[in-house]
């Protein structure tokens, strides 16, 4: 590792990393009904161990939203937080097991315009979801990303109820953090060593505590004041993070659902996690390919250590990895320093850490938000075509409206309709030359192409000489054949001349049961 380097780009890139991922790992324990610090465990054993071991240079795991709904129905089935535990490590070396089978092939079937929707939509998530906390509204957890929440309220109306019921000290706090970030990034101060070592985020937010205390002297009225309003962190003690650690109840492994929860997790951890790698990997400057089957691995890995721990199930998380790109992470190192940043700040420091208001971390999610969901990339998947087009959309709206799992789902059942109408229109061509025609098939032919066969039979007028070229197909299946045996022995019957080339006559007039 060049330390020059790492000084430069991953020290900082970590720092900010670590900014993003304390509140989200707080607030996504607290959701689940885990204890508060399963949370802060899960993000350093996700920075360190898979960090370590992963494949990708950028991406970056921890407890991830995704998976608060198994969790919480999974310590509702197995009655304690103790047993759930033994189902992430049962989780995590199914994982393991997928990683040797080669199960990370699956990511490569993403399609790009619903990967790069994926991102879009989880922009726009990122910025509608912090507008509450930037307005001093903070009912809703930290890291919640579906469109429904569970205080009954969703996306809009809770930034509805933020406008009516403001909190000006977050509104100031959140919109100096903020200027000073876009300020910081500018090409007139990024040519000096400072600002271009040093990262903004940091100092925005850090400006953002200290100008809260001042307010205080200012109009006492103007401050946040309320607990809520800032990172709340269980405290450690005298004991470290020792008492924190909850061991799993291995007694357990007689019961059937503790399996069923286990095949869930690792399931859904990793799928997403496979979502997450290849939306990293967009983002990449360099374009590496991460080994998807190593990342699998070592998920599994972080995710047995995460569970004997007591912290929560992990993966890739998109909203981390993308700041961390954001913040000009380079390599790895990024990923491993935001954890043991995390690991030394909630034992060293965890009183300081509760000084920062979520008004200056909602800033910091604003501008990464921003970076993923720009004006030029919507321009960019419309000049691509309907067919990139669609999907594309189709996934941020579907994001927007559930959560990224059914969102990505349907924004890829939407870019296999644009493949299978492809194939409809491509598969099987129509020349024609006064009362000639040539059917060809460019590719393979299957039951899909009927209604495209049936529609250029139909055209076909009396008297017409065909040809029908079966050259550039290899197969053609039992559907297509029968279609084709119907069309020849009904085209006498009109007067119409058919001629066959690569195409077994033999099989096309065999009798028909």
């Amino acid at each position: 590792m060049d330390l020059r380097e790492y000084v430069r780009y991953d020290l900082p890139a970590a720092l900010v990393v670590f900014l993003v991922a304390l509140p989200l790992c707080l607030g996504i324990a607290l959701a689940s009904g885990a204890p508060l610090f399963s949370g802060i465990l899960a993000g350093i054993v996700g920075g360190i161990v898979i960090g370590s071991l992963s494949g990708s240079s950028l991406s970056v795991s921890g407890p991830a939203a995704g998976l608060i709904t198994i969790v919480t129905s999974g310590m509702a089935t197995l009655k304690t937080y103790e047993a759930f535990l033994f189902a992430i490590v049962l989780a995590g070396i199914l994982q393991i097991v997928l990683g040797f089978l080669k199960g990370g092939s699956i990511g490569h079937f993403f399609p790009v315009a619903v990967i790069k929707g994926m991102l879009a939509a989880i922009g726009l998530t990122l910025i509608l979801k912090q507008i509450p906390h930037g307005l001093g509204r903070d009912t809703d957890f930290e890291g919640d990303e579906s469109f429904a929440q569970p205080d009954g309220q969703n996306t809009f109306t809770e930034i509805a109820e933020a406008i009516q019921n403001p909190t000006i000290g977050a509104i100031i706090v959140c919109l100096v953090t903020l200027a000073i970030i876009y300020l910081w990034d500018r090409p007139v101060l990024k040519q000096y060593a400072f600002f271009a070592r040093v990262p903004g985020a940091l100092v925005a937010v850090i400006t953002g505590s200290l100008l809260n205390r001042g307010l205080y002297y200012i109009n006492e009225q103007w401050a946040i004041s309320e607990t809520s309003h800032f990172v709340n962190l269980p405290s450690t003690r005298t004991d470290g993070l020792s008492e924190f650690i909850i061991f799993p109840d291995f007694t357990v492994w007689q019961n059937p659902d503790v399996y069923v929860i286990a095949l869930t997790l690792a399931l859904v951890a990793s799928l997403e996690t496979l979502l997450s790698i290849e939306a990293s990997d967009k983002l990449d400057p360099a374009k590496k390919n991460t080994p998807l089957n190593r990342e699998l691995k070592a998920q599994g890995l972080g995710n047995v250590l995460s569970g004997l721990l007591g912290g929560l199930p992990l993966t890739s998380v998109i909203v981390r990895s993308s700041a961390n790109v954001s913040a000009g992470a380079k390599s790895k190192a990024s990923a491993i320093t935001h954890g043991v940043i995390l690991l030394v700040a909630v034992i060293a420091i965890p009183n300081v850490l509760e000084y920062i208001p979520k008004a200056s971390l909602a800033a910091v999610l604003f501008a990464v938000g921003y970076k993923l969901t720009k004006p030029s990339l919507y321009v960019q998947m419309k000049q691509k075509g309907i067919s990139q087009f669609i999907p594309f959309l189709v996934t941020i709206v579907a994001i927007l409206f559930t959560d990224l799992l059914v969102g990505v789902v349907l924004g890829i059942l939407t870019a296999m309709f644009f493949i299978l109408k492809s194939n409809f229109q491509q598969a099987v061509v129509l020349v024609n030359t006064e009362q000639s025609y040539l059917i060809k098939f460019t590719r393979d032919v299957t039951f899909l192409n009927k209604a495209a066969l049936r529609s250029i039979f139909a055209k076909i007028p009396e008297g017409s000489r065909v040809i029908i070229d079966g050259k550039q197909a290899s197969f053609i299946d039992q559907d297509i054949q029968e279609l084709l045996h119907d069309f020849i022995i009904s085209a006498s019957d009109r007067n119409i001349t058919v001629d066959t080339t690569h195409i077994h006559i033999d099989l096309l007039l065999s009798p028909r049961i």
